[in-house]
């Protein structure tokens, strides 16, 4: 069954080629809503470049933990910097200190390519006419890609905490964890906070997912698009870097990305996760606006 007919089935009583009568209202309802964003999931999880871009960062923590292992020949002491220090000390900080190599850069590089694509790599292939006229509905199809936007964030984050959990399991000791702030947990306790972390940082992404979808609206070549949004995340972590910013870094939505640090504490801090989490609803408030705005106002020609 091609894409179109699959979402199709959306909308029952018309074919993948119908034309719905001016004025008609289609179909709302819950199962094909469902079927609409299963199809999406389908087909981002299914393109050869997503399977790359996992694929990659799987292999980040790997190459993190190997070089560790090498510098430091495993000690348990650790010398160097305190986070390199408590990866050879216990294998599972490796899956906090891959997030915080990959979260400023590769994992906001591949979530800005899926994000740009979205909507944008649908009119490169002349395909995003047709699934209007299946119909999904402009609303529901943008609902759709953010949807599939956001479980490539959570299975881009989780792909890079397994990999280095496998990596730090079988490089280093896994014991109880002593935290950032000195405390110590059990080991299943430290495993929790690990999928607490992945899931904080999955959220932090949102954000850039709503950037992405709104400026895969703006244009028809799903390159530009996926060029902008990526260039749209290094400009802003420059502009983050700079001292005489200080006043608007606050409000720049990769600003308080590692703030999952403070998670690693006992008690955990929240103020600055919390921070973040609202500075993300309030991109995806925004950029989601502004996406359905361009995108139901827009004429589609291809």
């Amino acid at each position: 069954m091609s894409r179109v007919e699959s979402v199709a089935e959306a909308g029952p009583g018309r074919s993948a080629g119908a034309v719905p009568v001016a004025g008609g209202r289609r179909p709302r309802t819950a199962a094909g809503s469902l079927a609409l964003v299963r199809s999406e999931l389908s087909l981002t999880f299914r393109r050869t470049r997503t399977i790359a871009l996992l694929g990659i960062l799987a292999v980040l923590p790997v190459l993190i933990g190997t070089v560790v292992r090498i510098e430091t020949g495993g000690a348990r002491g650790g010398e160097g910097p305190a986070f390199i220090a408590q990866v050879t000390q216990n294998g599972l900080f490796l899956v906090f200190t891959a997030l915080a190599v990959a979260l400023p850069v590769f994992l906001p590089m591949t979530v800005g390519v899926v994000a740009g694509d979205s909507i944008a790599g649908e009119a490169s292939t002349g395909t995003l006419r047709y699934l209007l006229v299946a119909p999904a509905g402009r609303t529901r199809l943008l609902v759709a890609k953010f949807t599939a936007g956001l479980a490539f964030c959570l299975a881009a984050t989780a792909t890079v905490g397994l990999a280095a959990l496998a990596t730090g399991a079988a490089l280093f000791p896994l014991d109880e964890v002593t935290l950032i702030s000195g405390d110590t947990i059990s080991f299943g306790e430290a495993l929790l906070r690990a999928v607490l972390v992945v899931a904080v940082v999955a959220c932090s992404l949102a954000g850039l997912v709503a950037i992405g979808l709104f400026v895969s609206t703006l244009t028809g070549s799903g390159i530009a698009a996926m060029a902008s949004t990526v260039g749209l995340v290094i400009t802003v972590q420059i502009l983050d870097s700079f001292p005489q910013l200080h006043a608007v870094q606050p409000f720049l939505f990769t600003h308080h990305w590692l703030t999952f640090g403070d998670l690693l504490r006992e008690p955990m801090y929240w103020d600055g996760v919390l921070k973040n989490l609202g500075l993300q609803a309030f991109y995806v408030a925004v950029f989601g606006s502004a996406a359905w705005s361009r995108f139901t106002g827009r004429d589609i020609t291809a």
